[in-house]
């Protein structure tokens, strides 16, 4: 099929375009959010190619994915047809939704078919009355990669400074140390706050301006970060951190957070999770002390990520959804 989708989350279209489709992503001149076009930092395929809006014909479009509220009249102002009405359309939901429970509306709700990612964001959305499908994601297996030669902790994390307690940045300085000198510390020291014991490299969106890796290319992170011993999730709130499950198909022993999916997608014998932050601590302590246990769980790690989260599953459910909303 033709899909028309924009480059909205840079891992989950890399797994989307592996597929045999033709992808169309919209181009700007200026490359912003509307029109990123192709990925810089990631490896795409040539089926996922580039168009501009003045280049795109209705008929030219068999199914349309949107993936923000806006992206439905951007594509009718371009084609002239509206998303599930004129032309096949499917709303493909990334984030967990925000605000009181009893708001949690969806946008899209009784306008188009609703995929989640994740088993929770279907739960937490209210979406009634559209249909709504749960595709899990799949990762383009990176391979097993882990030396975990440095005694260290990964973290990755986009806008850790602007994102604050949501991507759990102010636990930094609780479950690792250095992070005085990456401008980590607590707005409010208190008499129970405790310093972790093991250095930590952040990597992401301006993680630059707090001293890491600023938006690192795919192919230098997977490099990276599994010479790192432990990865470390520590995000509060959002729908499931990819790189998490990056790290799990390359073997790197993970500890997150039980919040959100990842008390689902990381089995209790394939990583340390909890809400206990001094669970976590010593988590992290006692596998940078014990290379043999990180490596062991590492293992055990990538073996439920390839079980759960494979490339040709994830294509396959998307294949079915396609045929299905293009009919």
């Amino acid at each position: 099929m033709r899909l028309l989708l924009w480059h909205v989350h840079g891992s989950w279209t890399t797994a989307f375009v592996q597929g045999d489709h033709d992808y169309l992503i919209p181009v700007l001149p200026d490359r912003g959010p509307d029109g990123r076009g192709r990925a810089r930092t990631w490896e795409w395929p040539q089926n996922a190619r580039e168009v501009a809006p003045a280049e795109l014909h209705a008929d030219d479009v068999d199914v349309v994915v949107i993936q923000r509220p806006h992206e439905v009249a951007l594509c009718e102002g371009w084609l002239g047809r509206r998303p599930g009405r004129d032309l096949p359309a499917v709303y493909v939901e990334h984030n967990t939704p925000q605000g009181r429970i009893a708001d949690m509306r969806h946008p899209a709700a009784g306008l188009l078919p609703i995929v989640h990612v994740t088993h929770f964001n279907e739960l937490f959305w209210d979406c009634a009355p559209s249909p709504t499908r749960v595709i899990e994601h799949g990762i383009v297996d990176p391979g097993y990669r882990y030396t975990g030669e440095l005694a260290r902790v990964a973290v990755a994390i986009n806008e850790a400074r602007r994102r604050g307690r949501v991507t759990g940045t102010d636990l930094l300085p609780r479950l690792v140390t250095h992070a005085g000198a990456c401008g980590l510390r607590p707005s409010a020291p208190r008499a129970h706050f405790t310093n972790g014991t093991v250095p930590f490299d952040l990597f992401g969106i301006d993680a630059g301006s707090l001293g890491g890796v600023d938006d690192p290319p795919q192919e230098l992170l997977h490099r990276e970060l599994p010479r790192r011993r432990v990865y470390l999730h520590p995000i509060r709130w959002t729908s499931l951190g990819l790189t998490l499950l990056e790290a799990m198909h390359m073997g790197v022993p993970v500890v997150a957070l039980a919040t959100t999916e990842v008390p689902e997608a990381v089995p209790p014998d394939a990583g340390i999770v909890s809400t206990r932050v001094d669970e976590l601590r010593a988590g992290i302590e006692r596998l940078i002390a014990d290379p043999d246990e990180a490596r062991e769980l590492g293992l055990r790690g990538r073996v439920a990520a390839l079980e759960r989260y494979g490339l040709q599953r994830f294509l396959d459910d998307w294949d079915d959804l396609l045929e299905e909303v293009a009919r």
